[in-house]
């Protein structure tokens, strides 16, 4: 309800700038939280990766990059909470006007450029936060990193966020960072996972105990790529994979105001692409690499539909603008009834 009241507000103003303060209202909310404006917990738990999630929607990264509302946003009751992307560097991202929505898709376009006040302001926002759940942290390279270099960016993400983290994601797959997709193919995806998975196997012999790895995908992935990434997860024990990051492609949009911009395009437009590679990847994969459903979940089916392509979690964020907060609960509710039927057959 508070949602609903807000949203023409909140759709009157820039994008980017809406982010900014919803995230501020949910933040005064938070800490005002006898008000009772916030959510319960929607239980629903499940195992994944080793670790256990009071239920399996989660929260994407992207929408709190520096991790500097992590609590707030776990009162909306998400059963896990992605922050970043982060990278060694603070960096202002990409210039404004850089996010765009389009409302008759249900869609957005950005590109922001990993935007981030860099790793070690994300690490004292989570060593200060009291939330109790998993916090995964999605890591990337600076902008002025040349690609051949990224790994170093990686290793240096990695080895600062490593006691902090339930899991760490690699990115490479946002469009808005110079030829980081690149990264996807051939030797560049081989000798970089060896460079990190070489770290990750240091850190934790170092540090006593194993955070699971997870590598984030493109939805414009031919199946020759696929095939050769499903590979890579395999001989490299990759604990996860997410399917997927935004997409290049403006189907759906080509005709819509603003459906040309650049960017990465979210939301309702890429629930199929996004689910098919998802799909393609729990073919070649079993479950021998978990797998997390991201990309166009808008409504409570959209969730059910990443589940059945052979998702053991899902992650919003688009959705969240549309359809608001609300959102987390019905996904869970949908699931859990999904599950329920499952056993019955």
């Amino acid at each position: 309800m508070a949602y609903a009241l807000l949203r023409p507000f909140l759709f009157s103003l820039d994008p980017e700038r809406a982010h900014e303060i919803t995230l501020s209202i949910l933040d005064k909310a938070h800490k005002a939280r006898s008000l009772g404006l916030l959510y319960d917990q929607p239980v629903l738990p499940v195992e994944c990766m080793g670790l256990q999630f009071s239920n399996p929607v989660g929260l994407a990264a992207g929408l709190d990059k520096n991790g500097d509302y992590i609590d707030a946003l776990a009162e909306l009751g998400f059963g896990f909470i992605e922050v970043g992307t982060v990278t060694p560097k603070p960096q202002h991202g990409n210039e404004k006007p850089r996010m765009f929505r389009i409302k008759q898709a249900n869609a957005i376009i950005n590109r922001m450029g990993f935007n981030n006040l860099g790793v070690d302001h994300l690490i004292h926002n989570i060593q200060n936060c009291q939330y109790q759940g998993n916090i995964g942290i999605n890591i990337g390279k600076n902008a002025v990193t040349p690609v051949e270099n990224a790994a170093d960016d990686y290793v240096y993400c990695l080895e600062r966020v490593y006691p902090h983290a339930s899991y760490i994601t690699i990115n490479i797959s946002s469009p808005n960072t110079k030829n980081l997709r690149d990264l996807q193919s051939g030797t560049a995806l081989t000798q970089l996972l060896d460079t990190i998975v070489n770290k990750h196997q240091q850190l934790a012999t170092s540090y006593g105990f194993y955070v699971p790895l997870v590598l984030k995908v493109a939805p414009d992935l031919e199946e020759a790529q696929v095939d050769f990434i499903a590979q890579q997860l395999l001989d490299f024990e990759i604990d996860g994979l997410i399917a997927t990051n935004t997409t290049l492609s403006r189907i759906g949009v080509e005709d819509l105001p603003y459906g040309n911009e650049t960017g990465g395009l979210s939301g309702r437009p890429i629930i199929h692409s996004s689910t098919q590679i998802l799909a393609q990847f729990a073919e070649r994969l079993g479950d021998q690499v978990a797998l997390i459903g991201v990309g166009g979940i808008d409504k409570a089916d959209g969730a059910v539909r990443k589940i059945k392509a052979g998702a053991t979690l899902v992650q919003l964020y688009s959705g969240l603008v549309y359809s608001g907060p609300s959102l987390v609960r019905h996904c869970v509710d949908a699931i859990g009834d999904y599950y329920q039927l499952q056993e019955e057959l």
